[in-house]
């Protein structure tokens, strides 16, 4: 009888043993298929957003609603890096008919082509434009202001004025800052107490002159320098 009942013990441990072998394999065999079907190339969606579905990596290229982005995008990039587009409201009316030079200054005075309708006047400017100041200069290689403003006056209005700007303020019709037109001369107190600075009005607050510090360039009245140097403005023969 025991040896009948060791024999029986014996096999009840080898079942146990085998049915544990035989799951610890089966787990080992799911893990590895796991890893296998994780390292598929299939795409996964994933859903967003009211049901708009994306796969990663791929791009839908009819997609209206990208559509419309792409144009969104594209406009905005258009507004905002094209210099033609960022002057856009200075170049309306004759913006067809319009040449180089009358668009370089549209910008340069904040003003719209047709504004800028004195092409002798403009084609003057560029001639001397840059041309270094020189305190008593009046040639190409260097001028001051009133010699600058007397050559304006003479060849583009037919006045003549006296050489400094001092004479030429006494020989104006006094205006009011309101009532400025093109050809207006405008004086400044650079320094002392006698005008030392002269102009010729523009457009827009503008007027070219010749500067001490730039040479024939356009500046504005606005600006907080030339308000503090301001004295009045005058009319020539008009």
């Amino acid at each position: 009888m025991k040896l009948q009942a060791l024999t029986i013990l014996l096999l009840g441990l080898l079942v146990i043993t085998s049915c544990r072998s035989i799951r610890n394999l089966t787990t080992k065999d799911s893990a590895v298929s796991g890893l296998g079907a994780r390292k598929t190339n299939t795409p996964v969606k994933r859903e967003f957003l009211s049901g708009i579905e994306v796969t990663p990596g791929w791009v839908d290229k009819n997609s209206s609603q990208q559509g419309d982005a792409a144009k969104s995008i594209e406009s905005a990039v258009k507004t905002n890096s094209s210099q033609k587009n960022k002057y856009d409201g200075l170049m309306t009316g004759s913006i067809e008919t319009a040449s180089m030079l009358q668009l370089k200054y549209a910008i340069a005075t904040d003003a719209t082509v047709e504004k800028l309708g004195n092409i002798p006047l403009l084609e003057l400017i560029d001639k001397w434009w840059g041309t270094k100041y020189c305190m008593g200069g009046s040639t190409e290689n260097c001028i001051d202001c009133s010699a600058f403003t007397q050559i304006i006056m003479r060849d583009i209005y037919q006045q003549a004025l006296p050489r400094t700007s001092q004479e030429q303020y006494m020989v104006c019709e006094r205006i009011e800052l309101e009532e400025l037109r093109e050809g207006d001369l405008v004086f400044f107190n650079i320094g002392g107490t006698d005008i030392s600075h002269v102009g010729v009005y523009l457009l827009n607050n503008k007027f070219v002159h010749a500067s001490t510090s730039g040479g024939v360039m356009i500046s504005d009245l606005t600006e907080k320098y030339w308000q503090a140097k301001y004295r009045g403005a005058g009319r020539v023969g008009k």
